[in-house]
């Protein structure tokens, strides 16, 4: 599975919690890119329960955390 801020935004209003089938069709109806649906039809247990994003790309918490990001704006203030 390959993830990015951005393919994992997608799904922030899929309805949690969901089965594999239930993601794709989500994802789907809503036109997620083609990678978001790979990734999805990349889970190998189509009956368990996903509970969020963080169960598919654990780094995603960190990732969505302000500090993770660079910005050029911030270093301007403090000139």
């Amino acid at each position: 599975m390959f993830w990015t801020p951005e393919l994992a935004q997608t799904l922030e209003e899929a309805p949690w919690p969901a089965t594999k089938d239930e993601l794709f069709d989500y994802a789907n109806r809503v036109g997620c890119p083609q990678q978001v649906l790979d990734n999805i039809l990349s889970i190998e247990d189509s009956e368990e329960l996903v509970e969020g994003i963080e169960d598919l790309w654990p780094e995603y918490e960190d990732i969505i955390n302000e500090e993770y990001f660079y910005n050029d704006n911030e270093e301007e203030l403090y000139d």
